[in-house]
């Protein structure tokens, strides 16, 4: 009986929408795996498998194909491209599919899609591939080397080395490559760490508490997430503890205001949201620590009592798709502190001139700390691109710096590992705005997090050094208004 989908079929598919299409990985294999909800949990891991791997190997896969082809990569057919690719991240790193059944799948793939003069051509390469991969030269030195070894480009490499030792960069570079549980965040307002631990044991899903934070976890062994139970009634949001650490270091008191300007899907407003909606219950009963005796039903029930000094948390982002995904989070949260709204934080806002207490300003970056999950954002960026990001990222905070009322903090923070996106800009900020200066943070962060922080209020994570994505944060804080006049 012929199957009615082919999984390689799929593969070659989000193959090119990525790199013949420019679509990004994730989102594509997000909808494609939704799309695809009926295949068996094997089936859907070899599709991830094949396409992630693919993508993060691409460069050490054309450097191989380039010693076999006799058409060098970049002049194939797209098709071809993408379907010997493919087949090569399976001869080299899955040893549980056959080499005979990867050359013929490959080959009967590339009749499929109307390549049939060609099969000779790909059956040809790939059993030459399957031949002689033992005894293919890599580069032995320098920057080439660590570019086909962990498929970098180059160029990235050598940003890095102005900032980094060789040790570090090939840390993270290698850190990118390993696979890694899934990084939640306990929601308190619904569940404890400790109800949520049990709730994972019973949906059979692998929960390790991560040691930089007491309500996240590291989860692996389900199949799809939103099939989970837990997920469905808003009990974790899936939230990496570096981005965690920004609501922790926003600290919001009873009544605090909140503006975050760039906040899809709305991570951190949810969570600093939470951590309101925690203070201000504490405060109310007077001691902290009775938190933990609140059952789930009282915590949820509290939510909804509004008081007089109420603060909330007002989550921006430029479009009405970015709105819509802010407010489905929201509504999977049960928090009420919270809304959405859609602006653009590259223009002057008067209303919210001196409005917040808190702005929390995670702009649009490179991504060069993430590109463990975002694979192919390592071949879409570009020394120009980030240029442009930098003046980019100094026209948001230039219009969103006053909204901190006197006496407010500004959190800047991004998903790269680049100095010109996070503490350059810090530096330009404050020769630009005197008025803020940076913010203590280092007795705000776990004992193992305290040696990382720089210059007082800012910390560097590193992928591979770091048990977490690479994220920069800082806070700055604003005048109070005696101090002005003094």
């Amino acid at each position: 009986m012929t199957k009615s989908v082919n999984e390689r079929e799929i593969v070659l598919g989000i193959l090119m929408e990525v790199t013949e299409n420019g679509q990004y990985s994730h989102k594509v294999l997000r909808d494609v795996l939704s799309k695809y909800q009926y295949l068996t949990k094997q089936e859907r891991a070899f599709i991830t498998r094949v396409t992630e791997g693919t993508l993060e190997r691409l460069i050490e896969i054309d450097y191989i194909l380039d010693r076999f082809s006799k058409v060098k990569v970049k002049k194939m057919k797209p098709v071809i491209r993408g379907v010997l690719r493919s087949a090569v991240y399976q001869l080299k790193y899955m040893d549980s599919v056959p080499d005979r059944a990867v050359c013929s799948e490959a080959v009967k793939l590339a009749a499929r899609k109307g390549f049939s003069g060609l099969k000779g051509y790909v059956n040809g390469v790939l059993r030459s591939v399957a031949r002689g991969l033992a005894d293919v030269k890599y580069p032995t030195e320098g920057v080439q080397a660590l570019s086909v070894k962990y498929s970098c480009p180059e160029w990235i490499i050598e940003l890095w080395q102005k900032s980094f030792d060789e040790n570090v960069i090939e840390n993270m570079l290698a850190d990118f490559q390993q696979e890694k549980p899934l990084t939640v965040r306990c929601c308190l307002n619904r569940v404890t760490p400790e109800e949520l631990k049990h709730i994972f044991v019973q949906e059979g899903v692998t929960a390790e508490p991560h040691p930089y934070l007491p309500y996240a976890f590291r989860i692996s062994g389900f199949d799809h997430l939103e099939s989970l139970e837990s997920f469905q009634e808003g009990m974790f949001m899936v939230q990496d503890v570096s981005s965690m650490l920004v609501g922790e270091l926003a600290g919001p008191r009873p009544g605090a205001n909140v503006i975050d300007v760039c906040a899809a899907p709305g991570g951190k407003a949810l969570h600093t949201a939470e951590k309101l909606f925690m203070t201000e219950k504490l405060s109310s009963a007077g001691e902290l620590s009775e938190a933990e005796k609140l059952s789930s039903a009282d915590r949820l029930s509290a939510a909804r009592k509004r008081t007089p000094d109420r603060g909330h948390v007002e989550a921006r982002d430029l479009t009405e798709y970015k709105k819509e995904l802010i407010q489905e989070n929201i509504d999977r949260s049960g928090l009420d502190n919270i809304s959405a709204a859609c602006r653009d934080a590259s223009v002057p806002d008067e209303n919210s001139a001196g409005a917040a207490d808190i702005v929390i300003a995670d702009l649009p970056c490179s991504g060069l700390g993430v590109i463990g999950k975002k694979t192919d954002l390592k071949y879409k960026a570009s020394p120009e691109g980030i240029g442009s990001l930098v003046v980019f990222q100094r026209k948001i905070l230039s219009c969103v710096k006053d909204f901190v009322k006197p006496g407010g903090v500004l959190l800047y923070s991004t998903c790269t590992v680049n100095p010109a996106e996070n503490i350059e800009n810090v530096h330009w900020f404050l020769e630009q705005y005197p008025d803020f200066s940076l913010d203590d943070i280092r007795g705000e962060l776990c004992p193992e997090l305290r040696d990382s922080v720089v210059e007082k209020g800012c910390i560097q994570l590193l992928p591979g050094i770091h048990k977490s994505d690479g994220f920069f944060i800082a806070r700055l804080k604003r005048k109070a208004a005696e101090e002005k006049k003094d």
